[in-house]
């Protein structure tokens, strides 16, 4: 008892815990600070997209690429460049897929769908790597079933604290046309932002049956003042 007071004295005396963190606490305080930092950069910008879609059973396939641009207050818009392929791809799929994202970004509340603790319960399971590259893998629990919220996983770079891949199953679709939606989300790590890479996804509607979306990004450009300051973030990373 003696030396649990003496612990405990020495902790406050010290303003350090006087027990130790449980595993990934640290980095999962990391993540939470990168993350706000993380959305409030990744606004007023535009990238290329390249949505290739498949439906398995109708062997049926399409590829759009288009402009997707995200505004100051996180709304989504997409200026459609070309498409290719089956025109029920791209009504039953690509544009229902589409539109869905742009509807939940106009509902401009980001905090409700974020990666937080508000939102989300996280467990973790892990480190994996070492060196330069090493990785955190938390598992995902919603607190709660509301559209665009997942059950799933998050892998978090170490140094950074950064997210590298999400993915996992929405527990409510964000359209009556989908019924079920899983998703790897994949990030790339450049000049201190976790920049979207690919996404590839597979959707069960309730028109055509199983549909498979695989999404690219290209060319990421911020637009503004923010672009400016950006241009000057990335020097300091070279």
């Amino acid at each position: 008892m003696t030396s649990l007071l003496l612990l405990a004295a020495v902790g406050r005396a010290t303003g350090e815990p006087a027990t130790p963190l449980r595993p990934g606490e640290e980095v999962l305080k990391r993540y939470l600070a990168a993350a706000g930092s993380q959305r409030a950069a990744l606004r007023d910008v535009s990238m290329q997209v390249d949505i290739q879609a498949d439906i398995p059973s109708l062997k049926k396939s399409g590829r759009l690429t288009a402009l997707r641009h995200i505004s100051k207050v996180g709304k989504v818009t997409y200026e459609v460049l070309s498409f290719m392929g089956d025109n029920m791809i791209k009504k039953d799929v690509i544009a229902r897929y589409m539109t869905a994202e742009v509807k939940s970004s106009s509902n401009g509340d980001a905090e409700a769908i974020a990666i937080n603790t508000h939102n989300y319960r996280f467990r973790y399971r892990g480190a994996y790597g070492d060196g330069d590259w090493r990785l955190h893998l938390f598992e995902l629990k919603p607190r709660r079933k509301r559209a665009g919220l997942f059950e799933g996983w998050l892998w978090v770079e170490d140094r950074t604290g950064l997210p590298v891949r999400e993915s996992g199953r929405f527990v409510t679709t964000p359209s009556v046309f989908l019924k079920r939606v899983e998703f790897v989300r994949d990030y790339e790590i450049r000049d201190g932002l976790a920049l979207p890479s690919s996404i590839a996804s597979d959707i069960v509607t309730r028109v055509v049956g199983l549909a498979r979306i695989n999404i690219r990004f290209h060319g990421i450009s911020f637009n503004g003042a923010r672009g400016e300051q950006h241009s000057q973030t990335a020097a300091l990373f070279r």
